[in-house]
């Protein structure tokens, strides 16, 4: 398969060597020149493994990493993805837990998967440096999967006192191959430092640069495979799509199930849940398109104002009616965050973390007949232990930590605060 630049479909790459640059030449996002459809057997029995080799297949075909993909697949899903029924009949509504990895959040499914794929891929003498910035959970998830791998650097950047603190641990108690910058502004000003940086030519010369943001493509390849399987094992019992409600910051969750709707699973209707970060719900709204500085909320891993994957959303339909014939766009309050976090653990003891509660509140205000008609799938993208200080008043009890994230507790930390400047990250890159 032939990866191609969002900006320019002649700028084509192989899949591997789109894995290395992170970002296209030219400061486009890789994607697919096509997508290929997918004929999986739509009977029950295949393992998320197993559908992801089916899925992935395609996009390996032809490349230097196909023939190590099921290993890839093995290293990076040692978890699972499984769906929980919330609402039997006449209702039906499930959560797909996508916190069961190392950092109990979906993040983990494409930073694991990525550092397995470039582990395999040659290179060419020099260190690998990967720089990420983080709204809260990629960093974590990006440090896990590539702590103490030799020959690689990461430097991860972080809004300042806009991550919770079980979040900032998690970015901040690697130490050896991992640094961590607390940036003094948005998570939007991390964003574009890093992206300036892939824009600096004598930089990308001197330095084997490459972004673990989902601007990288081996971030979202991983995530369509959850989705596929979910809407597989929801067909086979119901013979039924399911429909999806997406929490959605910088959007590539977003890419990732509208990918994988297009090679040809049975998902139905998607929804993507912001929170008040509007600039996706208003673009669905009015038709125009108006990044903004993004605002803090409780669902902090969603606080983008300009969120890079709308450009891969724009490859695919390049028209604005296009886009918003196939999808819909919600916006959640803080307000509505809380309200909903209180009565979903009244009603179904249900504990929710702030950015499941955005999907779960616009599931109980859709329609009824849409509620009775499609078995709404709620993706649940982290553990609601991550964001303890807000949930634990909210259901007036405590919450039980993950393994996994207790562990964190007894390492030291370390970070260094970094202005919201380009020329400041630049002069750590070039320091070591």
């Amino acid at each position: 398969m032939r990866i191609c630049s969002t900006r320019d479909r002649g700028l084509a790459v192989p899949l591997a060597e789109a894995l290395q640059l992170g970002l296209a030449p030219d400061g486009g996002l890789f994607v697919p020149v096509e997508l290929p459809r997918v004929g999986l057997p739509r009977t029950g029995g295949m393992t998320l493994n197993g559908t992801a080799r089916v899925l992935l297949a395609p996009f390996f075909a032809g490349d230097l990493l196909e023939p190590r993909l099921a290993e890839i697949i093995a290293e990076a899903f040692t978890f699972p993805a499984p769906l929980r029924r919330v609402q039997v009949d006449p209702e039906r509504l499930s959560l797909l837990e996508l916190f069961h990895g190392p950092t109990a959040a979906f993040k983990d499914f494409g930073a694991r998967f990525l550092a397995a794929c470039l582990a395999r891929i040659p290179g060419d003498g020099r260190p690998l440096t990967i720089l990420v910035a983080t709204s809260g959970d990629t960093g974590g998830a990006v440090a896990a999967a590539f702590h103490n791998r030799p020959g690689v650097r990461v430097l991860v950047l972080y809004p300042a006192g806009l991550v919770s603190p079980l979040q900032e641990r998690q970015l901040t108690c690697w130490g050896g191959n991992v640094q961590s910058f607390a940036v003094r502004g948005s998570f939007d000003d991390c964003q574009r430092m890093v992206k300036q940086a892939f824009a600096d030519a004598e930089l990308r010369a001197r330095l084997r640069l490459n972004s673990a943001n989902s601007i990288n493509l081996g971030r979202l390849l991983p995530q369509l495979c959850y989705f596929g399987a979910t809407a597989l094992r929801v067909w086979d019992s119901e013979g039924r799509a399911p429909g999806f409600l997406v929490p959605s910051g910088n959007l590539g969750q977003a890419v990732a199930c509208v990918w994988a709707q297009a090679l040809g699973l049975p998902i139905g209707e998607i929804v993507l849940v912001h929170n008040a970060n509007r600039t996706v719900p208003d673009f669905f709204a009015g038709g125009e398109w108006h990044p903004r500085a993004s605002v803090a909320t409780l669902a902090s891993a969603m606080d983008v104002g300009d969120p890079s994957n709308m450009e891969r959303l724009r490859f695919l339909w390049p028209e604005a009616a296009q886009i918003t014939a196939q999808l819909r766009a919600v916006s959640v309050s803080d307000t509505e965050i809380r309200d909903c976090i209180r009565e979903e653990y009244a009603q179904a003891g249900l504990v929710l973390c702030p950015h499941t509660a955005t999907a779960l509140h616009v599931y109980r205000h859709l329609p009824a007949a849409s509620r009775r008609e499609t078995h709404w799938v709620a993706v649940a993208t982290a553990h609601p232990a991550k964001f303890e200080e807000i949930v634990a008043p909210l259901i007036g009890g405590t919450l039980v930590m993950p393994p996994a994230l207790a562990a964190l507790a007894t390492r030291p930390v370390a970070r260094e605060e970094l202005p919201a400047e380009f020329a400041a990250l630049r002069a750590h890159l070039t320091s070591a």
